[in-house]
């Protein structure tokens, strides 16, 4: 009995990153010079991911920085204690819940690279244009578009994409491309919030297995979302649809193209992503394995490309490669090289910094005012509103390095709000970040805040429908 209780103090230590994984007496560094410092280099590692926009200091050099300097600081406190591997060990643990998250990051970016490759969004993107719809048919589109595409092919992307369709479109209505950008940052987010696939805060959750008191939150436990997700988009959406000009743009006339293998791609990533899911729910092994699985089917799916690239060739598809036929051969490695490695390292390092102050012992003090005193739903809704400033992934892996004690509609509503919640601004999200680059001069910062009041809106009817409609969840 007593080494049964022995092993789960030790398991649950491990779930929860205590500071200390092999020590009996911790240190507690919250009030030493150490814990300090690492608070500060943390905050000012920060304001330079912030302030990118405008330094054009890519986001991962401040807080890879932070990391290693945290870190060390650390290690150089318990080595004059007499501490020799704890440091170690919890480094070590940091490292594995990054290099989980890194490669199915990388796979599934990876896919998307190579059906933009194979002129997928361009063909999407073309066929939208060519419509010929309304300012406000457009507006409506491209945000039930990015709702719905998204959880697939990931807000970021999704926004990207649509956003080059308002673009093309828009013209200089400056007022249409403001509103559409805006409903695009909204609904993209809102659509990622609801699958593992479409938002990293989502993903991070799932990765995590967390165990309620009531059931394990599974691939399909985040489904109970898509209805508060729909009404965070939607009456926002409402509200700034009725400020959209009734005009029609002049129609254009692309002609758009995809190249060979791109439908099969787009089935091999389903087919990736059911595999991820059935790894995962039913043989309990890490999603990331099913990710690396699928990954082989694009590998091998390559070969076939090139040792096959002759057989649809023809004079015209040797002048041009955008046509079905092109000789070019499909290089796998290519589209992993065009993986957003700037994203990847400064998940690198918001999970080092995260995991190293959660070490010193301040996320425990976090845990403590946040879940005990004020409350798991205060905690929740507050971490939303966090997002939109901070920005949603280290504010989500420092709850789940918290790991607090909380029923599965908790940890429905925190990843709702982690997810949402960074479109009440628009520096709030990786899709708003990038859209304000895309459509740089009209999607703007100001623009963004004049209408944060009626996201706000949209962000509380979200919570208060996931509270009445998954009341049993609680």
């Amino acid at each position: 009995m007593l080494r049964a209780r022995h092993l789960l103090s030790i398991f649950a230590l491990q779930l929860l990153a205590a500071p200390v994984f092999a020590s009996e007496e911790p240190l507690n560094l919250t009030d030493h010079w150490a814990g300090y410092l690492s608070l500060g280099i943390f905050f000012l590692a920060y304001l330079f991911v912030m302030a990118e926009e405008f330094t054009h200091l890519r986001k991962s050099k401040p807080v890879m920085l932070a990391a290693g300097i945290i870190w060390a600081t650390i290690a150089l406190v318990y080595r004059t204690h007499g501490y020799t591997t704890e440091v170690e060990h919890a480094v070590r643990h940091n490292l594995l819940e990054y290099a989980e998250l890194m490669l199915f990051l990388l796979v599934a970016m990876t896919y998307i690279n190579a059906m933009d490759e194979r002129l997928v969004f361009e063909k999407l993107r073309i066929w939208l244009v060519r419509k010929g719809l309304g300012f406000r048919a457009l507006f409506w589109v491209t945000g039930l578009l990015a709702f719905f595409i998204s959880p697939i092919a990931d807000n970021l992307t999704t926004a990207l994409l649509m956003c080059a369709v308002v673009l093309a479109v828009g013209g200089d209505n400056n007022r249409f491309i403001l509103l559409a950008c805006i409903n695009i940052v909204v609904a993209s987010n809102a659509g990622g919030a609801f699958s593992p696939f479409g938002d990293i805060t989502t993903l991070m959750v799932w990765q995590k297995e967390i165990i309620t008191p009531q059931e394990m939150i599974d691939f399909w436990s985040f489904f109970a979302l898509f209805i508060p997700a729909l009404v965070n988009w939607l009456i926002p959406a409402f509200i700034m649809g009725l400020a959209v000009p009734n005009e029609h743009p002049e129609p254009l006339t692309e002609a758009g193209v995809t190249r060979r293998g791109a439908k099969r791609i787009v089935f091999l990533f389903l087919l990736t992503i059911a595999t991820a899911v059935v790894f995962h729910n039913f043989l309990r092994l890490p999603p990331v394995v099913g990710m690396l699985t699928g990954l082989a089917y694009l590998q091998f799916f390559g070969y076939y490309l090139r040792r096959t690239r002759t057989r649809d060739e023809s004079p015209e598809a040797a002048t041009d490669a955008g046509h079905i036929g092109d000789p070019v051969a499909f290089d796998i490695f290519s589209n992993v090289a065009r993986a957003e490695w700037d994203t990847l390292f400064f998940f690198y390092g918001v999970v080092l910094c995260v995991g190293g102050l959660g070490f010193i012992g301040y996320l425990s003090m976090a845990s403590d005012i946040m879940y005990h005193q004020w409350g798991a739903t205060t905690a929740n809704i507050t971490v939303g509103i966090m997002s939109a400033i901070v920005d949603n992934i280290p504010v989500m892996f420092a709850v789940l390095t918290m790991l607090p004690e909380m029923s599965a509609g908790q940890w429905l509503l925190v990843t709702l709000t982690a997810g949402v919640g960074g479109s009440l601004l628009s520096i709030g999200s990786a899709a708003g970040v990038a859209l304000m680059g895309q459509a740089r001069g009209k999607y703007t910062f100001f623009g963004h805040l004049k209408w944060a009041p009626v996201i706000a809106l949209g962000y509380g009817a979200s919570i208060l429908t996931h509270i009445w409609l998954n009341d049993h969840l609680f």
